[in-house]
């Protein structure tokens, strides 16, 4: 979305402006986030302040197929609003609340009446007030609403629109739009007083001794843009399995659920064909198509089963270039900011390299034979583009002929062809061998070309210009040369680097230039333009630090990949167990937290399902569901002390490992006739 600097309308008259509102925002600026308390189940959304009350402020409301229905909702009893208390997500999609009322009858400084409130994502909204009064008490309860009916992108640039005007509607309120949508918001038990012009619901609350008094509060869009999965029920469980974790660190069990209620919370359907659904890149700024990062993340929950893998991929299939042209086989996709030293990049040839390789991968862990042999010419389709896509100099660019051939891409580009090779063997098809060669030739011109020297053991580069010249900044994307992606027999595929320079890599990957202590830098603090709240140029994000994690483990190196793992748990314990995609690369130090950054996307796809891929590369498992094996290769320190993961999918059925103190792991349970490999 393209925030605007217009300057936001204010509120209507008789009502006041909301607090803490600040006006519109700059252009590119978004609205911060990081405190929010954000509901999630698509396409219901709702964000909320931590002391509970909708002021219209910001991104607060409540949202439908990124239509806000509800801006205001503010409680008073008495007379006063409640001194809030607490704010917390018990689940992805609902948030509780806490405060307190004093009322005249208080005589001591103890408040006797405590406000609890539950806010969930589809507007459904309970307010309890719980008596501590040793008599009967009558209060005055009043609920001011109000709402714009404004779009998601406009609430964001600072720019919603007025608050409309509403009219008595049943047992509450209702809001029309000039474009025919609406809103209504009804109560139960049915008001005493409702007066439309102040957008107000009133009641007479009496509490005996002790007693409470509850509200319930629901809000309905009416006529609105709907989306193509509303109505048809929530997708979840029957896409991701119920995995658990459990063991000597109690965080681990706290930390999966919290990544597989997000996911299932971020699922939506696709928009032509409503049977499958993908994860929206993050919330709130990212629920559109299906993009590259909700491929990477059905990669990395693949233990929790196939499904989500198939159609995902099926829905990027959907939007792969046919025909004879130059774009042939290549899946569109939006352009993404590359940090200050590149220019953007294309996030449709990174979900068209990802494609093949995370089929075969689907594969290994027990895709079934017809969603493979559907999704098969798809991913051929991927790799005749990337046949066809290298420059002058035998690398893949994304940028045009004038732009550098990144790093990070050639990384993707030698991983599809590897694991294409395997897919192609697999199902019978030519080429296997071809690829392979392909593959041998990228990694000597790699290897050759794409490594700085220097007199502590080099470094790989950023990016290579048309004219050979390397750009030598150091960043998390490097984390990606070590992502090979799994083969036969559940091992490591063969990488981009060789033995010396994995080694150096991982050395500087865990230096105290790149390791935060709470994840990897997005770039090193040595590099120009370091800025820890840098998207690409300074922040830790999770993605790339789980990833850095797999493959540092799988090239031997546990005690640097042990590192890491521990740093993303102790952030993900500041943040609630629900990891934002991106928080602040500042140096940790003793009593620190994790730093937020402001407009991070939480829940967002990567960072939810990075975890699943966390804790399975602690147990180490490695699945070949068509050659009947899963071999284990735990971190041997085990850094997190013993550690149990169940309800895990191999082979279709279910899964579950454990890890012992002495870093031994062993099978609990597995389909039938599925063997332990080495």
């Amino acid at each position: 979305m393209a925030p605007s600097s217009a300057q936001a309308p204010g509120p209507p008259a008789g009502h006041p402006p909301p607090a803490g509102a600040t006006g519109a925002n700059r252009p590119g600026e978004l609205p911060a986030v990081h405190d929010a308390l954000i509901g999630v189940a698509l396409p219901a959304l709702a964000v909320s302040a931590r002391h509970a009350q909708l002021t219209g402020a910001g991104l607060e409301g409540v949202y439908l197929s990124g239509r806000r229905l509800l801006s205001r909702c503010v409680l008073r009893v008495a007379g006063r609003e409640p001194v809030p208390l607490q704010g917390r997500s018990t689940t992805a999609d609902r948030a509780d609340f806490l405060g307190v009322v004093r009322t005249p009858g208080d005589a001591g400084p103890d408040p006797g009446l405590t406000v609890e409130r539950s806010r969930e994502a589809d507007g459904t909204e309970r307010i309890t007030l719980r008596s501590s009064f040793p008599r009967a008490v009558r209060l005055p309860v009043e609920i001011a609403l109000g709402t714009d009916l404004a779009d998601l992108g406009a609430v964001a640039a600072g720019r919603p629109g007025p608050e409309l005007s509403a009219s008595v509607h049943g047992t509450g309120l209702r809001w029309t739009g000039t474009d025919g949508s609406a809103a209504s918001v009804t109560a139960d038990p049915p008001p005493d007083d409702a007066l439309a012009a102040a957008g107000l619901l009133r009641w007479e609350a009496e509490l005996a001794p002790g007693g409470t008094f509850t509200l319930t509060l629901r809000v309905r869009g009416e006529r609105a843009a709907r989306h193509p999965g509303a109505g048809a029920g929530r997708p979840g469980g029957h896409v991701l399995a119920d995995a658990a974790a459990e063991g000597d660190d109690p965080r681990l069990g706290e930390l999966l659920a919290a990544s597989i209620d997000d996911l299932r919370a971020l699922l939506q359907r696709d928009p032509a064909h409503p049977a499958d659904v993908h994860l929206a890149a993050g919330v709130p700024w990212r629920c559109g198509p299906v993009t590259a990062e909700a491929l990477w993340a059905a990669r990395m929950a693949l233990p929790l089963g196939t499904r989500l893998a198939v159609t995902t991929l099926r829905a990027l299939a959907r939007t792969q270039l046919r025909g004879t042209g130059d774009g042939s086989g290549r899946i569109p996709g939006p352009l993404r900011d590359a940090g200050p030293h590149l220019p953007p990049r294309c996030t449709g040839v990174e979900a068209t390299l990802a494609f093949p390789a995370v089929l075969a991968e689907a594969r290994r862990w027990g895709l079934p034979e017809q969603d493979l042999t559907e999704l098969l010419p798809a991913a051929e389709r991927c790799l005749e583009w990337l046949r066809g896509a290298l420059d002058t100099h035998g690398f893949v660019q994304e940028s045009g002929p004038a732009g550098p051939a990144r790093a990070e891409t050639q990384a993707h580009a030698h991983r599809a062809a590897v694991l294409g090779a395997d897919l192609l063997d697999a199902c019978g098809r030519p080429g296997g061998e071809a690829w392979r060669e392909w593959a041998r030739a990228l990694r000597d011109r790699f290897r050759d070309r794409f490594w700085l020297d220097d007199p502590h053991g080099g470094r790989p580069a950023l990016a290579r210009t048309p004219d050979g010249r390397l750009l030598p900044y150091l960043g998390g994307w490097a984390a990606h040369l070590l992502d090979t992606g799994l083969t036969a027999g559940g091992a490591a595929a063969p990488g981009l680097l060789d033995k010396s320079q994995t080694e150096r890599l991982a050395r500087l990957l865990t230096s105290p230039a790149m390791d935060s202590g709470w994840g990897l830098r997005g770039l090193g603090t040595k590099e120009p333009g370091y800025n820890p709240f840098g998207h690409r140029s300074g922040a830790v994000r999770v993605h790339e630090t789980s990833v850095a994690v797999a493959g540092l483990a799988a090239a031997g190196y546990e005690a640097e990949a042990a590192a890491l793992l521990r740093g993303v748990v102790d952030a993900a314990t500041a943040f609630d167990h629900r990891l934002p995609e991106m928080y602040a690369g500042e140096r940790r130090t003793s009593g620190s937290l994790p730093a937020p950054h402001p407009a991070a996307c939480r829940p967002a796809a990567v960072a939810a399902a990075a975890p699943v891929h966390l804790l399975t590369v602690l147990i180490g498992v490695r699945p070949d569901a068509p050659g009947r094996t899963v071999a284990l290769h735990p971190l041997r320190s085990a850094p997190l002390g013993e550690v149990r993961l169940s309800g895990l999918r191999v082979a279709g059925e279910p899964f579950a490992a454990r890890v012992g103190r002495l870093g031994l792991g062993m099978v609990e349970e597995a389909a039938p006739g599925l063997q332990l490999g080495v």
